[in-house]
């Protein structure tokens, strides 16, 4: 029964993390807060102007969403991609969050989920009572799977439908999926569906990204929206583009889409056209130069023979291993790190790996955007004196997390 597999679920742990840390800060105590992943940055003035403007919209909208919304962001789309998308190819949703929900209710067959995976794929899953098949990921890879291991999967049972899940820049390590090539070999040689979550595609460190859908766009669902790039979480827009060749998908969630949330805010649909109409390049770059340098600070102050960890490649995420012997579950690793020093991280359980490694997400976007892009120059080089000057608590935290992993 449904109502069963929900009391069987817990809370999300982005959101859980976030609460404890107020409410830890609420008794007085400093926290670090390394484990809610949210931008630091404002959204850009001509979209928050360009919401004003649009508080009077009081009427509901097309379903699928305002069709000046969906040509811009088609038209967006296929300059980057290098494919044809159309308006009709888009669904605007509530955040791309509940479109994945959608997703999952009605397809039928087997998620493959890579680990580590974003912390609401699996329930989502569960809740769309379908089969979860975890592919444990290695260090080496980037922290995603090889075509071969996603073969392996589906030649068990070849005659089923599989959908797999790609993030990339990854939600929790930072790292760009590399195997392209090969994955898209996978998916047309088996048919196989891939929900491409490239909601921190735009924050890619370097200017050469390519997600999945660049070289199999036939096959796969790209899921982004306005909450990493934009500074827009809470403002809860996102959208699918599905291709011509999965218009059953597509036409299976706006049934959904017209039995739950039926349309998008009108003020935040009309204001987001700006973002996709305007230029905002300059705003990016600020947001990656600035997020890059902290990263690669993070990076280079944490890693030693007592921490393993990638370089960070897009997005506001780092996924340390510590090791020690000290702890029997990463969740108890961050209960301990928490309370003796204030450092909020999420343990590498949340997204899929077995609780025995100790793996955590950090998200170092503890600091004030706004007063940092004020600060700095187009391309200016971030050293360690302006981290220092505008991001603090980056500095203070990470020289807390430092030394508590060499005392373990």
């Amino acid at each position: 029964m449904l109502k069963d597999l929900v009391k069987n679920l817990k809370p999300s742990s982005t959101l859980a993390i976030n609460e404890t840390s107020r409410q830890m800060e609420e008794q007085g105590k400093k926290i670090f807060k390394f484990g809610f992943g949210q931008s630091p940055f404002q959204v850009p003035n001509d979209i928050v102007n360009e919401l004003k403007n649009n508080a009077y919209q009081n009427k509901y909208l097309p379903m699928q969403g305002l069709f000046q919304l969906r040509d811009v962001v088609a038209k967006y789309t296929s300059k980057k991609k290098n494919y044809e998308y159309k308006p009709d190819n888009i669904i605007i949703g509530p955040g791309s969050k509940e479109l994945m929900f959608l997703l999952h209710v009605i397809f039928e067959g087997e998620i493959i989920l890579p680990a580590p995976s974003w912390v609401s794929y699996a329930p989502q899953a569960i809740l769309g009572r379908n089969k979860i098949q975890v592919l444990q990921t290695k260090r080496e890879n980037n922290w995603f799977p090889t075509g071969k291991e996603i073969e392996e999967i589906i030649l068990k049972e070849k005659k089923k439908n599989y959908l797999l899940f790609l993030n990339s820049p990854n939600n929790p390590s930072g790292q760009v999926c590399e195997h392209l090539y090969e994955i898209s070999n996978i998916a047309r040689k088996y048919n196989l569906i891939i929900l491409s979550d490239e909601i921190y595609s735009e924050l890619a460190f370097k200017d050469n990204y390519k997600s999945i859908s660049n070289v199999c766009p036939e096959k796969t669902i790209i899921s982004t929206g306005l909450s990493k790039w934009c500074g827009a979480g809470g403002w809860r827009l996102g959208y699918f583009i599905i291709p011509e060749s999965l218009n059953n998908i597509k036409n299976s969630i706006n049934v959904l889409v017209s039995e739950t949330f039926s349309a998008v805010s009108a003020p935040i649909q009309y204001a987001a056209i700006k973002a996709y109409e305007n230029d905002h390049t300059k705003y990016v770059n600020k947001s990656k130069n600035i997020l890059s340098a902290i990263g690669k600070y993070v990076y280079l102050n944490l890693k030693s023979n007592k921490v393993l960890i990638n370089e960070p490649q897009g997005g506001f995420y780092l996924m340390p291993e510590f090791l020690n012997n000290k702890f029997h579950s990463s969740s108890e690793m961050c209960d301990d790190l928490l309370k003796n020093t204030g450092v909020a991280l999420l343990p590498g359980s949340d997204f899929g790996f077995k609780s025995n490694k100790m793996l955590a997400r950090l998200s170092f976007t503890d600091f004030d955007g706004q007063a940092f892009m004020d600060e700095i120059e187009d391309n200016q080089i971030i050293k360690d004196k302006e981290i220092q000057k505008l991001a603090p608590k980056i500095i203070e935290g990470v020289d807390k997390l430092k030394k508590w992993s060499e005392s373990l």
